[in-house]
């Protein structure tokens, strides 16, 4: 016997400013994933176009304005192109371990180096060492960290220049956050290109898994800094009537919230 699970209460955020396009406000609708059944939540509510932060699920919910696109690159038909082949190539001597999501100091140092590099005066800025710890670990649902490791020549660890934590889907992986040694800070162990390289290893390593997609979060047409996500096709994007091809130059405005049905 089945039985839909009672629906999640859903809450919104007060308005902010946008981090990503200036002079709009940001808003954000959000529902609680805990309970024996968060699993199930997170993959119905990722396949509408909601992003997990810890134990939330959320989604943009701005007033007049939906720029912000969920987007997810359809695995068993993406072919790097010349670019990214060469990208792989100078990278291919990386060692990717998967691990479980649990924080360690060598992590966060390095998000420490790529915020200050990237993002100085983003909202995680000012993130400390229990702060990273609450986003690794604090996962209702199946989640692991890859961590990107140079190649060692004494038989120890290599240097850690990446990391991605990333949730396990019933459809595909969601890349939650990643961070990488930044090539604009002068550190030696910089590579160009790490973060396409990890997006890239997402992709295979779904492939390999039979999951048909990987999710990217958020495209935000007109911001430079999600411009990035369009390089990997095919590329689906979530518009009023699910999932489609993303068209070059073309918007796609966020669904409406429809009901979740979930069953035993």
């Amino acid at each position: 016997m089945t039985a839909p699970f009672r629906f999640p209460r859903f809450f919104v955020t007060t308005p902010a400013p946008c981090p990503y396009l200036p002079g709009r406000q940001e808003r954000k609708v959000f529902t609680e994933l805990s309970g024996p059944h968060a699993t199930e939540l997170n993959d119905a509510l990722g396949r509408i176009g909601f992003r997990r932060s810890q134990g939330v699920a959320y989604r943009p919910s701005c007033a007049g304005c939906a720029a912000c696109v969920s987007v997810r690159v359809v695995t068993q038909q993406f072919a790097p192109n010349a670019t990214q082949r060469k990208l792989l190539r100078r990278n291919d001597d990386l060692e990717v371990t998967a691990c479980r999501p649990w924080a360690t100091d060598e992590q966060f140092q390095l998000l420490r180096r790529y915020l200050a590099a990237r993002h100085p005066g983003g909202g995680m800025a000012g993130m400390d060492e229990d702060d990273y710890a609450d986003m690794v670990e604090h996962s209702p649902v199946d989640s692991m960290i890859l961590e990107y490791r140079t190649r060692s020549t004494d038989g120890g660890r290599g240097r850690l220049v990446g990391a991605c934590l990333t949730d396990r889907q019933a459809d595909g992986l969601s890349m939650i956050y990643s961070f990488f040694a930044p090539d604009d800070d002068g550190g030696a162990d910089a590579r160009p290109g790490l973060g396409n390289v990890i997006i890239m290893d997402h992709i295979t390593r779904a492939r390999a898994a039979g999951l048909p997609y990987v999710y990217l979060g958020y495209w935000v047409k007109g911001s430079a800094r999600m411009a990035y996500k369009t390089r990997y096709r095919p590329l689906e994007v979530l518009g009023p009537s699910g999932w489609r091809p993303f068209v070059e130059d073309e918007d796609a405005p966020a669904p409406a919230i429809r009901r979740v049905e979930l069953t035993a």
